[in-house]
């Protein structure tokens, strides 16, 4: 049996998730924003400590499009298009400013498979963009002042979150909250009766990506609202200040990930 993920087949062409490296492009809305200190130290994995700017987040709405080595994908739309958002915190490590996801949703399962490998915590919703198509017309937002650009994300039948960017002009430095390295824990439940508590895997992972590349970037008014739901603990992570809204598009490879320790 071969694959490199579940399930394995003969001819290994079952995998949910395709051999790495996989390669990304998509556009991204980032509103950044601070939360309650406490509520941002509460979703800390351990080993990270509160940032020195004490509550600072971003929530990030993003449009994929993604493929394998052979790219086949790319003329199976299904397999390579999704949606998802997420929140990351600012953190500390050993000193060193980092970020880490403590929610994220995605539409589709090979997204969520391939996050869970990573150390993402996803889990499926809704997630819808409001997309550009460069052309300059009423359904078409544009790239110029006053061009507004929303983000949705539910999830069982119940909206999760919200938000806009207004844009004003080019941003001469991009988005801050979310440019640090993003630290994640990989983890995965262990079934054997007696040892529900104690996981297969529990590490502090470190995200890495190579051939990086970022369109022009907008910035703006942003606003960002997060709604509490059954099951959901994201509306403790609601802003309490607003900080700057950013539009762009931004594509890498993954084909790596650092353990920085067993946890």
């Amino acid at each position: 049996m071969k694959g490199y993920s579940s399930p394995l087949s003969p001819g290994g062409g079952a995998s949910l998730v395709p051999y790495p490296p996989w390669h990304y492009v998509g556009d991204f809305l980032v509103l950044e924003f601070w939360a309650d200190p406490e509520a941002v130290a509460a979703v800390l994995p351990p080993g990270l400590e509160p940032h020195p700017d004490p509550g600072r987040c971003a929530a990030i709405f993003a449009d994929w499009q993604s493929c394998s080595a052979s790219g086949e994908e790319l003329i199976d739309p299904s397999r390579s298009q999704y949606r998802e958002f997420f929140v990351v915190a600012n953190a500390l490590l050993d000193g060193e400013e980092v970020t880490t996801c403590p929610y994220i949703w995605v539409d589709r399962d090979f997204a969520l498979a391939r996050g869970w490998i990573q150390g993402f915590p996803k889990k499926l919703g809704s997630v819808w963009i409001t997309r550009r198509f460069g052309l300059d017309t009423a359904a078409d937002p544009g790239l110029r002042p006053g061009a507004v650009y929303g983000g949705t994300c539910a999830a069982y039948g119940r909206r999760l979150a919200e938000g806009t960017v207004m844009l004003e002009r080019a941003s001469p430095d991009g988005p801050t909250h979310n440019a640090p390295p993003l630290v994640n824990v990989r983890h995965f439940a262990r079934l054997e009766a007696g040892r529900h508590d104690d996981p297969s895997v529990h590490e502090l992972v470190r995200a890495r990506s190579r051939e990086r590349s970022i369109s022009e970037i907008w910035e703006g008014t942003a606003s960002l609202e997060l709604h509490v739901a059954p099951g959901e603990e994201l509306a403790a992570l609601a802003p309490v200040r607003m900080g700057r809204g950013f539009r762009f598009t931004f594509a890498y490879t993954i084909d790596d990930l650092e353990t920085v320790r067993e946890l």
